[in-house]
């Protein structure tokens, strides 16, 4: 019996092995008998072992005999494709022991490749939406009855805190005054005496005429300040010391008389000084005087009350007929009426449109 040669392990894939083992078992058998008869090669009759392409030779303790060689035109074949459709990675099937030849070799599977394996294909794990909370039920509330609705209280205007006038500034501090005063006290002597000044001229004290001197309007009427600092003086010119200060704008103020371009005022308290007439406007104007009044939707006591009106509140008088007791008149966003005897900012027969 001819011994088979060991092949190398990568000589044939282990799929081609299970084709091609019956075809060279009988081709083994059949060219037994004709090798033995042969009288080519050595003695032994055997012939020289095939070196595979890219293989070792064959060892020096081998056997002697014939050699069988793969079938021209025989291709290896490739092992089928892996399945990637499997939901899991299975184990490889353990492959057969191979069964002896009938001479007693066996044929043995490449040592050198090892079996292929499916890669257990990674799903990223789902990630569920984390559920919301579902917020307790609350029982229903038991319905109230609505309660009775109550008259709306009208709102109330207070007066600005800042006072509507303050006296003068006081001057320098006396430590200062009298330093200054002895330094020139001291240079005063050694210098000659300089003539006096003149007094200013002091105010016309003539009886006021019924209308101004100068513009010819009726005297006394009702004005307002212009601005939020008005300067009181003694008399018409800047000459004069200032007595008050007005810092209320818009508050009404009466003109008694005129000279050149000062005016002669008297306000709600009587008192009485010399202003600029720049810093007068015709806007007729009136003030909250007394206790707490009441601004009326329309004329008479008995209306609905729109606002009440704290003393010193300004407002601007819109309309006030001669042969009224009422006035309309404005403060903020509330309009409505109240008495000519609640205000001061108009007489008590004049006629304002």
């Amino acid at each position: 019996m001819t011994a088979l040669p060991a092949f190398p392990p990568d000589f044939l894939p282990r799929p081609a092995c299970r084709v091609l083992l019956p075809s060279l078992l009988a081709l083994l058998l059949a060219a037994g008998p004709v090798a033995a008869q042969s009288s080519l090669g050595g003695t032994g009759g055997t012939l020289q072992p095939p070196v595979p392409p890219g293989g070792a030779p064959p060892a020096a303790g081998s056997s002697s005999g014939n050699v069988l060689r793969a079938p021209p035109g025989a291709v290896r074949a490739a092992p089928p494709p892996a399945r990637n459709d499997a939901p899991a990675a299975r184990a490889p099937a353990p492959s057969p022991a191979p069964a002896p030849s009938q001479g007693g070799n066996v044929l043995r599977a490449p040592s050198g490749q090892a079996p292929s394996r499916e890669a257990p294909s990674r799903e990223a794990p789902s990630r569920e939406a984390p559920r919301q909370a579902t917020p307790p039920r609350t029982p229903p509330r038991a319905a109230t009855p609505p309660a009775a609705r109550t008259p709306a209280t009208p709102p109330t205007q207070a007066a600005p805190q800042t006072p509507a006038k303050r006296p003068p500034r006081a001057a320098a501090g006396a430590a200062a005054g009298a330093a200054a005063g002895a330094a020139a006290g001291a240079a005063a002597a050694s210098r000659p005496a300089a003539p006096a000044t003149p007094p200013p001229e002091p105010p016309p004290t003539d009886a006021a005429p019924p209308t101004g001197t100068v513009t010819g309007l009726p005297v006394p009427r009702f004005v307002s300040l212009r601005s939020d600092e008005v300067n009181l003086r003694i008399g018409p010119d800047t000459r004069f010391p200032i007595e008050w200060t007005y810092q209320r704008r818009d508050m009404p103020v009466e003109i008694i008389r005129e000279y050149n371009q000062w005016r002669r005022i008297r306000d709600i308290d009587g008192t009485e000084g010399w202003v600029h007439q720049s810093t007068l406007a015709g806007r007729r104007t009136f003030l909250v005087r007394g206790a707490e009044r009441s601004l009326h939707r329309s004329e008479g006591e008995g209306s609905s009350i729109v606002a009440r009106l704290m003393p010193g509140v300004v407002g601007r008088i819109r309309h006030c007929r001669a042969e009224s007791h009422w006035c309309e008149v404005q403060v903020a966003d509330h309009r409505g009426y109240i008495k000519r005897s609640d205000i001061w900012g108009v007489s008590a027969t004049e006629d304002v449109n």
